[in-house]
């Protein structure tokens, strides 16, 4: 199952950050010459590549364990491997050459046998991983995930020491940029063995190949140090020698730590991002996470009617909803999949700029055209007149409820005889209620697990597992399917699917994008090279302190 990943609204939403360190003040304070400081919304949850689900936890791999590949920029680079392939056999076969100069912190050589054993480890049911469906299309992974195929029947073996070889059930046109996530990392299968259940819950179970290494580091803490890695491959480039982080989850105090020179950089969100935001130190940066609300057609047929649909969506003024409300950053969006991620693999445009205006007008503010298309749509389902009673779900943070009461009001204001209750729920409350359909309207969110349409526009077939709302369309399913399929390897014609499937979810007002999730940052002026890829997290190697 595909599990939507933590991004709640909260002080420092995506945040990735660290602790303690330099003297001086904002903006003009001299930076440390060693140490680089950021804080972070919450603990890290788990260091074992397999099992980790959210952002802090991958951005702590990235800065300690390395894969095949890593982004520099938007650009796929080879990172252990020597070089980016270009796949065999009509896309489905990736032989992989390895640095032989890579080791582990430990000083042993790294060796292909690393990476198949951490691939197994993901795809084996035994372990648990909630991230084993992004194997899929990689030799027997589906079945090995099921129980019906033995581990060691997955599709990656160990040619030599140095050469890895992959082998695909189908093509999958963006294995490269898959391959830079953390849940493709190696993994030193003696410090598995020697930790059992208990790896990744503390720096000493880890053995790393990164360019740091945690040191003394306990799952429950709230701070931690990471520390240069002398055996990485690439050590000479790395010019910060620790890392800090400090966990903060009330946007004052972050603001407080940072003017006081005790943080480097750190998120901001609400009234203090509002309040900083002509700052000289002050920054935005979008995610590839979009938040959007689905509508439970299963429990409410008056939603299957797409005029009420996109009623609802041209209640909601987008704009004034991320500046007034949210102020951390986040842009408003018209189609589920973010900005800036993906691009015409001939033109270069970006993915949502080719995008229809017949659709993506849905998702304009237009209050006078939605109470018609309300009125409308009620009258061709026999409803006129009639009272609504809806109860919308959310998460229970500060910024989350401010969020729903928002909607609440828009809603009610401009779609006469609706009336919104409020949900505001934890988290995981909010998962439950959304998977077993216990709700009528949800505001739900996914964050990209590569830089790929598909990523988001696959959740939405029908009968997918994040589909909660139950939306339907046999065009977009086809669309789909196809980009999968008989266009896998034509990146043109598979373009064309992606956008034809865009173009029709935002003409049904399918499911009703909101916003694009951004960071509001305050960062050292000393501080540079914060080189964030596509997948949110930052590349530590370009990473430098300006003296």
């Amino acid at each position: 199952m595909r599990r939507e990943k933590s991004l709640v609204l909260g002080v420092t939403t995506l945040a990735i950050t660290v602790l303690l360190a330099a003297c001086g003040s904002s903006g003009s304070k001299e930076a440390s010459t060693d140490t680089v400081t950021f804080t972070t919304s919450d603990v890290i949850s788990t260091m074992d590549s397999a099992l980790n689900t959210n952002v802090i936890g991958a951005q702590a791999l990235t800065d300690t364990m390395e894969g095949l590949y890593r982004y520099e920029g938007k650009t796929v680079k080879p990172a252990i491997a020597t070089k980016v392939v270009k796949p065999t056999n009509n896309g489905l076969t990736y032989t992989i050459p390895l640095r032989k100069d890579a080791k582990w912190s430990n000083g042993k050589a790294l060796t292909a046998s690393d990476f198949v054993y951490a691939w197994q480890r993901v795809v084996n049911p035994k372990v648990g991983s909630q991230y084993a469906y992004i194997y899929e299309g990689i030799k027997n992974a589906t079945d090995i995930t099921a129980g019906k195929k033995a581990v060691d029947t997955l599709g990656i073996e160990a040619k030599d020491a140095h050469t890895l070889v992959i082998t695909l059930d189908k093509s999958i046109p963006y294995f490269s940029q898959l391959m830079t996530s953390s849940t493709f990392f190696p993994v030193y299968k003696a410090a598995v063995e020697k930790a059992g259940k208990a790896y990744g819950t503390n720096s000493k179970t880890l053995v790393f190949n990164g360019p740091y290494k945690l040191s003394n580091w306990n799952g429950p803490d709230s701070s931690w140090t990471e520390v240069k890695n002398t055996n990485y491959w690439n050590a000479k480039d790395v010019k910060v020698k620790n890392l800090k982080y400090q966990v903060v989850k009330d946007a004052s105090t972050a603001l407080n730590l940072f003017q006081s020179n005790k943080v480097d950089r750190t998120a901001i969100s609400g009234d203090t991002a509002k309040q900083m935001k002509n700052d000289p130190d002050y920054s935005t940066l979008p995610k590839s996470a979009t938040f959007y609300m689905q509508l439970n057609q299963d429990k409410n047929p008056i939603f299957k009617n797409a005029k009420i649909r996109q009623a609802i969506s041209m209640t909601i003024n987008r704009k004034e909803l991320v500046s007034q409300v949210l102020g951390d950053g986040s842009k408003p969006i018209a189609s589920v999949t973010p900005k800036d991620m993906s691009f015409d693999p001939t033109t270069k445009k970006d993915f949502t700029s080719e995008l229809s205006t017949e659709g993506t007008k849905n998702a304009t503010y237009n209050p006078k055209e939605a109470t018609k298309l309300w009125k409308e749509g009620l009258a061709e389902l026999g409803q006129t007149g009639k009272t609504f009673d809806y109860t919308m779900v959310g998460d229970d943070t500060d910024t989350s409820k401010k969020q729903s009461e928002y909607l609440q009001n828009t809603l009610e204001k401009y779609l006469p005889g609706l009336k919104v209750t409020l949900a505001n729920v934890p988290f995981k409350t909010r998962l439950t209620r959304s998977d077993s359909g216990d709700f009528d309207m949800v505001v739900s969110a996914w964050s990209a697990d590569f830089p790929d349409p598909i990523t988001f526009l696959d959740l939405f077939v029908t009968g997918g597992d994040n589909n909660n709302g139950h939306w339907s369309n046999t065009e977009y399913d086809a669309q789909i399917k196809a980009s999968k399929t008989t266009n896998a390897n034509n990146p043109t014609a598979r373009w064309q699917n992606l956008l034809k499937a865009q173009d029709i979810m935002n003409t049904e007002s399918g499911v009703i994008p909101l916003y694009q999730s951004g960071v509001a940052y305050l960062t050292n002026a000393n501080v540079k090279g914060l080189d964030y890829g596509p997948s949110g997290s930052y590349n530590n190697v370009s990473l430098y302190l300006k003296k």
